[in-house]
């Protein structure tokens, strides 16, 4: 006869989540303050931004099963948005800061919409052909739109300068936070649940009642509005933003964090885009080969680990108390021990 399981309770589980996120903030704090230089603060910081890029892309591709190759379209979009309003605005610094960054989410977002709706009629390759022509679009946009109104505002491929660098690593770690948690909080209510469904079986669930078109749109539009955030960050931690920089090779860069840490997997997104975003700058000493073991890394991944460093496995740590509290942490291990002796 089984006996009633401990658990933990909602209010618990967000307590111990905060102080690991505070204890999280307090060591990389005294990392920054006191032993990185200033070109590897730089580099945590870009860690930051490519983990919202990364986590983001992952609601489009682990958790509603679509192939986006247009991720770095959102990103320009947030980020020339992000960049105009602060540079133009006379409000005080961090006010037009959090309102840029806002904006840039929000439009964003709408770009999401008005394309995830064409787009997501459409499964496979079509929808990464499709994605990838959007994101070209928005780039060539940028890139000639001065000319066609015959002002300049966007300065096309001479870049947009002079743009305030406001993003450092505290509101970087606070957007970065912000985005796991929400995007979190989303996957783990029933809209979520409709998202898994969605990528489980689309026919099974939309015969189950499920308004499919809707939260494919609306995911997709989540996973494009984080991409704007990311940029928004990035804009003002540039202080300079050239159309080029959000091409085709950028989409794939983020694609490759998702597919590297585990479609479907947040630890992993974050995992892959802190590994992704560092080996490159620690093996920049080797000028000629580090390329070749950046790619040669990505291989030997795809080779012994084809589903991603974490796979679907997600971390949680109310979830390793609890088996700790019933006696389960190692049981698996020990059951699997006791059947191989048999």
């Amino acid at each position: 006869m089984k006996t009633n399981r401990k658990t933990i309770k909602m209010p618990v589980r967000y307590l111990m989540n905060a102080v690991l996120v505070a204890l999280l903030f307090v060591g990389l704090s005294f990392l920054t303050q006191n032993v990185l230089s200033t070109y590897q603060n730089k580099v945590l910081l870009t860690v930051g931004i490519n983990i919202i890029l990364a986590v983001s892309l992952n609601v489009a591709t682990g958790y509603l099963g679509q192939l986006p190759l247009g991720h770095a379209g959102f990103m320009a979009v947030g980020a020339y948005t992000c960049a105009l309003f602060t540079k133009y605005s006379n409000l005080p610094k961090g006010v037009a800061f959090v309102i840029g960054l806002v904006l840039a989410w929000i439009m964003a977002g709408l770009f999401g919409v008005l394309i995830g709706i064409p787009a997501l009629r459409l499964t496979g390759d079509y929808l990464a052909i499709l994605t990838l022509g959007f994101g070209e679009i928005i780039r060539i946009t940028l890139n000639n739109i001065d000319d066609v109104l015959g002002f300049k505002l966007f300065y096309g491929a001479k870049g947009l300068k002079n743009i305030p660098k406001y993003s450092n690593y505290w509101n970087v770690f606070l957007c970065v936070v912000i985005t796991c948690f929400l995007i979190h909080a989303m996957m783990k209510s029933r809209h979520g649940r409709a998202v898994l469904a969605i990528r489980d079986n689309e026919i099974a669930a939309e015969s189950c009642g499920i308004q499919t078109t809707y939260y494919k749109v609306m995911a997709f539009a989540f996973s494009a509005a984080f991409a704007g955030l990311a940029g928004g960050l990035y804009a003002c931690y540039l202080g300079v933003l050239d159309p080029s920089t959000f091409g085709f090779m950028k989409s794939i860069e983020i694609l490759v964090m998702v597919v590297l840490g585990g479609m479907g997997s947040m630890l992993g997104s974050i995992l892959s885009a802190t590994v992704l975003t560092i080996l490159p700058e620690a093996t920049r000493s080797f000028e000629s080969y580090r390329m070749v073991v950046y790619s040669l890394v990505l291989v030997l991944m795809m080779i012994f680990r084809p589903g991603g460093l974490l796979g679907s496995y997600d971390f949680s740590l109310s979830r390793i108390v609890e088996k700790a509290m019933n006696g389960e942490l190692f049981r698996k291990h020990t059951e699997k021990e006791a059947a191989d002796h048999e």
